[in-house]
């Protein structure tokens, strides 16, 4: 009797075994997929904290590039004036120290800009806001509906320049040769876009002057149109606690 039933009770005895391992697994794998979950989890808080920092990071950069400028301004005046006291004491001294032309002095810094100022495109006749930036070395501008075309053998860009307000029409396309191309990297990632370069004539209270531009994406920025130290460059001083200099005294 007993040896029929003993083998009855070992297979019992190995079923429940199994059962229990089976029921181990299934716990160990639950137990992955939440660790897994948790550290994704973990990755991604740690990516955002990153990102906010960078943003932090970058504004801090531009508080420190304007205040930069500021006192940059400061210094140019500064200069300017100690070198127009030098030539009046010259002039009643045989002893001759040599100085910057104050003629060309004049025409160097005889004009202050605004750090937002009024600028109007000869193409289109048409007037927008554009930061005056001594901190950019080029221009650009907000533009859209970009399209290349040939002409006359050449590369030709037309496109509009958008301020988010005004309505675009075929009545204010500008068309212009391309002059070259530049990489830009995207403040959002780290990939290269290449933009075009275009030269335009434009007006910025008594300066009339020919200008390169970069068609840029600006759409997220305050002001459509960006000048930069290679237009301001010889030709004026940037005041940034002041707007519309140039706009106020038309």
């Amino acid at each position: 009797m007993f040896k029929s039933v003993a083998p009855v009770v070992a297979i019992a005895l190995l079923s429940g075994c199994t059962l229990t391992n089976g029921e181990q697994y299934h716990q160990a794998t639950l137990a992955a997929i939440q660790a897994s979950e948790s550290n994704l989890s973990n990755t991604m808080t740690n990516l955002e904290l990153q990102l906010s920092n960078q943003n932090d990071y970058i504004e801090s950069l531009e508080n420190q590039i304007s205040k930069l400028d500021r006192k940059l301004t400061k210094l140019k005046q500064i200069t300017t004036n100690t070198q127009q006291k030098r030539v009046e004491a010259t002039s009643n001294d045989d002893v001759i120290i040599p100085v910057a032309t104050p003629s060309i002095q004049k025409s160097r810094y005889d004009v202050i800009l605004g750090e937002v100022e009024k600028v109007t495109i000869d193409s289109i006749k048409q007037t927008f806001d554009a930061r005056v930036d001594t901190g950019a070395a080029t221009s650009s501008l907000n533009a859209i509906d970009i399209e290349e075309f040939e002409r006359n053998g050449k590369n030709w860009v037309r496109f509009h320049l958008s301020d988010g307000d005004r309505a675009t029409d075929e009545s204010n396309w500008i068309e212009s040769p391309i002059i070259r191309y530049v990489k830009i990297r995207q403040s959002t990632n780290d990939e290269m876009e290449r933009r075009a370069v275009v030269e335009l004539w434009v007006k910025l209270g008594s300066i009339h002057e020919k200008a390169q531009f970069t068609l840029a994406d600006r759409s997220q920025m305050s002001h459509p149109i960006l000048l930069g130290r290679e237009f301001i460059r010889d030709i004026a001083l940037v005041d940034v606690s002041r707007k519309y200099i140039q706009t106020e005294t038309k």
